[in-house]
């Protein structure tokens, strides 16, 4: 029982303060070794960009009954700045029931493509058959309620001028017009840290639909059953040896909801898609990968496991707890403690501990969302096709 407390709690522990802290000791490293060969006659680190001869780019995006935003969307990726002929946007109307598509043609600007599909089928299916007639030589992919910082595109672009490199995950940023302190913030800013990190190793495990590109060349078209498309189109890439790094100045905006319901949902889908994105990759777990393969066990697998191993630290610490083992007595009150703490932040509770217990929730629902999502996929319960989130008026 020790062993099993021990364990599971070692590497739970790992995944989400070892692995960090082992990314941050080794950039750091590797940084010092950079600099010491620059400065004892080595040649210049420091990369030089080049501001000439930008590509061609096609922005791809699904859209499900978004008439709300969609004119906003539009308007907002023809103000990026970047070369107005070599930008294109392909917009994949995915079986709309509302004027999405109409409102997107009115604009009457020659550089918007409209593509109609009549079935819901995913997003992983339209940005399948969009890619085809992309004209771009860079695919950026976005998500229609998500706006575009101006500067974005030119930031994504100039890592292309690495040859060795096959796609780039933008910074993707959430706020929220109700509670400037909402739950996911402190843990968004945490998997962002990560994600630099990783990127520093050029490799960043999963992009975020928000704002990623690649270069079009390198896109497969997805399984039509395809969940959670953006992490699945980005370590294909990467498990193909190219260099996936991350591009913190290329910023998107995209808000949050106050519907726990729906964002519960929505992260159950995502952990469906987890799993099943093993079952579309499954040479992730091939040691041969090298920092892919570490990667993705700590920064993923064990993340993913982490709601039943955490299960069985307490189990194992009560069954030690109730043989009058004072230390696991100790350890069993604080998950208790815990446990309290995400009860208070789901009954919004207030008071000074009010952000201790929200954030205490949110890793609850979490781990929670994780368990209702692997039962979706063992059921094949989890359609490809999202619900869309409502978000605050």
């Amino acid at each position: 029982m020790e062993f099993l407390f021990w364990t599971s709690v070692a590497l739970v522990g790992f995944s989400y303060l070892g692995y960090p802290l082992a990314l941050a000791f080794w950039t750091g490293l590797r940084e010092a070794v950079a600099g010491f060969r620059y400065l004892t006659g080595g040649g210049d680190r420091r990369r030089r960009r080049r501001e000439e001869g930008w590509p061609s780019i096609s922005i791809v995006f699904s859209a499900f009954d978004e008439e709300v935003c969609i004119r906003q969307k539009l308007e907002n990726c023809l103000a990026l700045d970047y070369p107005p002929e070599k930008l294109e946007v392909l917009v994949g109307c995915d079986g709309c029931t509302d004027h999405t598509a109409e409102l997107a043609r009115a604009l009457g600007d020659p550089r918007i493509r409209v593509a109609e599909f009549p079935d819901r089928a995913g997003k992983a299916t339209v940005i399948s058959r969009l890619v085809p007639g992309a004209r771009g030589e860079v695919l950026v992919f976005t998500d229609a309620n998500v706006m575009v910082e101006r500067g974005a595109l030119r930031a994504l672009v100039r890592r292309f001028q690495d040859p060795g490199v096959g796609a780039v995950v933008g910074r993707l940023r959430l706020y929220n017009r109700v509670r400037r302190d909402y739950e996911e913030s402190l843990y968004w800013s945490y998997e962002t840290l990560i994600k630099y990190y990783e990127g520093k190793q050029g490799l960043v495990l999963g992009a975020n639909g928000g704002i990623y590109a690649m270069r079009r060349l390198l896109f497969r078209p997805l399984d039509p059953a395809t969940i959670t498309d953006d992490f699945v189109a980005c370590v294909q890439v990467a498990a193909r040896g190219w260099r996936v790094p991350f591009e913190p100045e290329a910023v998107a905006f995209e808000e949050t909801t106050e519907d726990y319901r729906r964002e519960f949902g929505r992260k159950a889908r995502i952990g469906a898609g987890n799993w099943q994105a093993l079952t579309f990759v499954p040479q992730l777990l091939d040691p041969r990968l090298g920092f892919l393969c570490f990667s993705f066990v700590s920064h993923k697998l064990l993340r993913w496991l982490a709601p039943f191993l955490l299960a069985m630290a307490f189990a194992s610490s009560a069954v030690l707890a109730a043989r009058g083992m004072l230390v696991y007595q100790a350890l069993l009150a604080l998950q208790l403690a815990f446990g309290a703490l995400a009860l208070g932040g789901r009954l919004g509770a207030g008071g000074p501990a009010r952000r201790l217990m929200s954030t205490a929730h949110y890793f609850v629902a979490m781990n929670l969302a994780l368990v209702v999502g692997l039962w979706r996929f063992l059921r094949h319960a989890q359609a490809a096709a999202w619900a869309r989130t409502a978000r605050n008026a």
